[in-house]
């Protein structure tokens, strides 16, 4: 993994300027929500919602403490959804991006129930997987994600992983420095590292995040057992697909028996 994400909460401010700026660039619909009260808008992943930020409230003796996350694709290096995918349809970018090719997914939905972080939303209109793309239109054409460029605090930094890591572990000692002991980095080594590293002021859980993020047993049984299949499962939906779609076409011009 060469490139990566820096989400430092300590800076963030929930504006969700990161959130509409990812509505925008990848031209995704408005979708009806309801206030569940947690403030978070819309509550869930879906096809029309990629990433969001997450708000969590305590209350610390007289004091209210607001913790504010980002969930989107973690982009995995051991990632679960590449390893049950029967079609071959996720894979990683040269820079370390989990990406969906749509022209070969095939809406199997595995990876949707596999993910670490269930974050994967299902377009069912489509019948694809869709997530966060890490902006890899942008990004290979040597622009910034959109959601850090439209961050305002500086909260989200996206560049070379080694330099940003060395820039968080820095950020981390200065946090613990200024009393914040629980002050961590996420994502470093948790799956092998992902392609979203996280500067925590306290445990992820507050964030959203799982504390000790794993890949399914399911995830790998599948990678190690049925692998040698996986080309016959393919044909298999494949063709099951073609034959659905070639008789609900006869059935649609008459050619269905009578």
């Amino acid at each position: 993994m060469s490139k990566s994400m820096l989400i430092d909460t300590s800076k963030c401010m929930a504006c969700r300027a990161c959130q509409v700026a990812c509505k925008q660039w990848n031209r995704l619909p408005a979708e009806d929500t309801t206030f569940t009260g947690t403030y978070e808008n819309p509550p869930g992943f879906s096809p029309k919602t990629w990433m969001k930020v997450t708000f969590q409230e305590e209350e610390q003796g007289d004091d209210v403490k607001w913790y504010f996350g980002n969930q989107r694709c973690m982009h995995c290096t051991d990632a679960a959804c590449i390893l049950v995918c029967p079609a071959g349809a996720i894979s990683h970018s040269e820079s370390g991006a989990v990406v969906i090719d749509s022209e070969k997914c095939i809406g199997c939905n595995y990876c949707v129930a596999n993910c670490t972080f269930d974050i994967m939303g299902f377009n069912r209109q489509n019948n694809v997987a869709t997530k966060c793309t890490f902006c890899y239109d942008r990004t290979s054409n040597g622009l910034q994600p959109a959601c850090s460029t439209a961050c305002p605090t500086g909260a989200l930094k996206y560049g070379d992983r080694s330099d940003l890591l060395r820039a968080a572990r820095t950020r981390v000692g200065e946090l613990r420095s200024a009393g914040k002991t629980k002050a961590t980095l996420y994502g470093q080594t948790e799956l092998h590292g992902t392609g979203m590293v996280f500067i925590l002021e306290d445990d992820p859980e507050h964030y959203a995040l799982p504390s000790n993020p794993y890949v399914p047993l399911s995830a790998r049984a599948w990678n190690v057992v049925f692998k040698p299949i996986r080309v016959l499962a393919v044909v298999g939906v494949a063709f099951g697909l073609w034959k659905n779609w070639s008789t609900t076409k006869d059935i649609k011009e008459g050619k269905g028996s009578s």
